[in-house]
Formats: structure tokens, sequence, C-alpha cells
């Protein structure tokens, strides 16, 4: 049985970080989503599908198409502050049934435009969703950080099994949801060329549970490990997309 928390303070806390965001909303398949996009010329059959973590798609230090995966429900500034707001009550809401036909349904309409590789990149909450677009095949690269909810062997074991899509993990010291045992055991099961397609895992000393998007920047080992992670994943990306 999991010893594993469903989730840890740190995935609804955040250090805003600076910077405007550069993207639009659009509603994609249905679902109202944040699209970013690089400037100038750009393959437009190639899509990064980014799957938010609790704090959703409004938080200014995420920003590739984002798809409301929380229903206009995510955790804000005001929730924190409110003595009568329950994080344990909000939980239940989120379920794999709420955003299991949304991520279906912007991936549908991706497709009608023409996409015709995705690769998706979880933080926190989205890493399942993640995982459930690879088991499907749906995405061609995984790309995960400091995941929540996917700490047991049987994850592992069905993306071996069943996925073709390459996956990283940019996994740090302190994360009661991914922690050091079961970075090892995610190891043991994908790394040393037993998942052909492709797995690594990167690690961050000193950094914490919500690094990657929204740790303390004034920490000079989060920096490293949030810049590390993202250079990481867009090399990741770039040889497997």
């Amino acid at each position: 049985m999991s010893t594993t928390p469903d989730f840890c303070e740190n995935c609804y806390k955040a250090v805003l970080h600076e910077g405007e965001p550069q993207g639009t909303y659009e509603t994609i398949g249905g679902i109202h989503c944040y699209v970013a996009t690089p400037q100038g010329d750009y393959p437009k059959d190639k899509v990064v599908l980014y799957l938010t973590d609790v704090l959703g798609i409004a938080l200014v230090n995420n920003r590739t198409v984002m798809p409301d995966i929380l229903h206009n429900d995510p955790i804000t500034e005001a929730n924190l502050k409110d003595p009568n707001w329950s994080f344990q009550e909000w939980i239940p809401k989120h379920g794999p049934e709420t955003w299991e036909s949304t991520v279906d349904n912007v991936v549908a309409a991706l497709k009608d435009q023409g996409v015709t590789r995705i690769g998706t990149t979880g933080y926190c909450f989205g890493a399942p969703p993640a995982f459930y677009l690879a088991y499907k095949n749906e995405a061609h690269v995984t790309v995960v950080a400091h995941p929540s909810r996917i700490a047991e062997p049987e994850h592992f074991e069905r993306y071996k099994a069943t996925s073709k899509a390459p996956l990283l993990i940019n996994s740090c010291e302190i994360d009661p949801m991914f922690p050091l045992e079961a970075q090892a055991m995610a190891d043991e099961i994908m790394g040393g060329g037993k998942f052909v397609p492709g797995y690594e895992r990167t690690y961050w000393e000193g950094c914490t549970h919500g690094f990657a998007t929204k740790g303390d920047l004034s920490n000079p080992k989060v920096t490293v490990g949030k810049e590390g992670a993202f250079k990481a994943s867009v090399q990741f990306f770039k040889r497997h997309l």
C-alpha cells in the first residue's frame, strides 16, 4: 500500500516570477486554453501540451498550449487566505474523471488542425494526465517535473508495457510526492535501456517539490534546478518530438 500523500503543501504554494506572458487565451476542442507560440517560423504540426499543477493556467510562471484541466477552479491566493477553504475538500473535485475528457478533446481538436506530433509536459498535478496520454500513445514525448500521484511501480510498469513515448523526469532532493525511493524505483523499471524508446531522469540537489515552476529564485540551488530542468526538457523535446 502506498505511503505517498495525494498532495503536499508545496503543491499549492508558489513564489511568483517576473515577466509578462506573451500568449493568448483560445478555445480548443471546447476547452479554455492558454496558447503561446514561438516568434518567427515554426513547425505547425508539432505541439507541446502543458499540463499544469493545481495553480492552473493563470499562474504567470507557467505559460505552449495549456488546457484548463482544473475547469476554472485553480487554487488561488484568496483560497489560501480563506479560513473556510479546505484543500482536502478541493482534491476530490479534481479526479481523473474531471480531466480525461478535457485532454482528449484538446488532443482531438489539435489533430483536426493538422498537428501530428504531441509532446506533453506535466508538473505535479499534471503528471497523471501526461501519463494518461502516454498510455494511449496520443503523446509522442513525455516530460514531467516533481510529479504527484505516479509514485507506484504499477504506473511505470504500465508505461513501459504500453507506451512508445520517451520519458524524462525532472526530480529533486526533497519531494514527498516523488521521494528518493520512488525515483530509484522508476530508474529500476525504466532505466538501463529497459524502456527502449528512451528514459532519462535529472536530479536537482537542494530543490523541493515545485522547484521547476514556482520555486524561490532567490535560492541559488532553486535557480540552478529550475533552469537546468527547463534546459533538459527543451533538449529532450528537440531530440524526440
